[in-house]
């Protein structure tokens, strides 16, 4: 037993080297945040577009509904590999422009903004579907409603349909951003200094795993009452819908 707290708990390792993988945990809750953001927004536009009615705009919902399809069936390790090493190809083809191919936005590295693509185009069209299975639990008659009032589509879903979806899969989101916030270490392998990368150093100079548990320490400090705010979200959505069937 000793020998397991020598290797896994060390906290000589563990603290000579917090502040160094507090510094990388800081790019982990970055890379979350705003991918997060962005992963919110773009989910939220795609399963718009694929609520789109009428026959004129079919190809429309359909590539929205392959683009959903394909980066849910991709791994994000895969996807995150494709930016990196085609937005770079590109830019220096001239293809593309530099801001592009290599961002540095905020002086932040462009593997930092590459991790950020990545987790915005693989976590979009997985919210995209919550948001969906939002969309399709209003009853129609709000949409016939709304439309009755004199709405055009898009009025009913931005005033009546959407605000109510939001509310009923906030829960859903939330795990969705949890587990996109553990899918932050993957942009280690294209060399930022997040938690997972800095562990890794430190384990490889001093052969002893424990920096790498601080890390582990670190994502549940953050994720674990996130996950007791889920069940706090589905318990206040069930005591609702047990009050109006009363």
């Amino acid at each position: 037993m000793g020998e397991f707290f020598q290797t896994y708990f060390d906290f000589s390792i563990m603290g000579d080297n917090f502040n160094a993988v507090l510094e990388g945990f800081w790019w982990t809750i970055k890379l979350s945040l705003i991918g997060g953001a962005f992963a919110l927004a773009w989910g939220l536009i795609l399963s718009v577009i694929r609520q789109l009615p009428g026959k004129a705009l079919a190809p429309v919902r359909w590539l929205a509904i392959a683009y959903i399809d394909c980066l849910r069936g991709i791994p994000m390790l895969l996807t995150l590999l494709l930016i990196y090493g085609g937005l770079g190809t590109l830019q220096s083809t001239g293809t593309i422009p530099e801001w592009l191919g290599i961002p540095e936005f905020f002086g932040w590295p462009s593997s930092f903004w590459y991790g950020v693509m990545a987790l915005t185009l693989t976590y979009g069209a997985y919210m995209a579907e919550v948001y969906r299975a939002g969309i399709e639990s209003i009853p129609r008659g709000q949409m016939e409603a709304a439309r009755s009032l004199g709405m055009s589509h898009g009025q009913a879903m931005r005033f009546v349909i959407v605000p109510q979806a939001i509310r009923r899969v906030i829960p859903p989101l939330l795990n969705d951003y949890i587990a996109l916030m553990k899918d932050t270490s993957l942009v280690s392998v294209i060399s930022l200094a997040e938690v997972v990368h800095v562990g890794q150093d430190v384990y490889s100079t001093t052969f002893n795993p424990s920096a790498l548990t601080l890390g582990a320490i670190m994502f549940l400090i953050v994720t674990l009452p996130l996950a007791r705010l889920v069940d706090w979200q589905i318990k206040r959505q069930d005591e609702k819908f047990q009050r109006g069937l009363a």
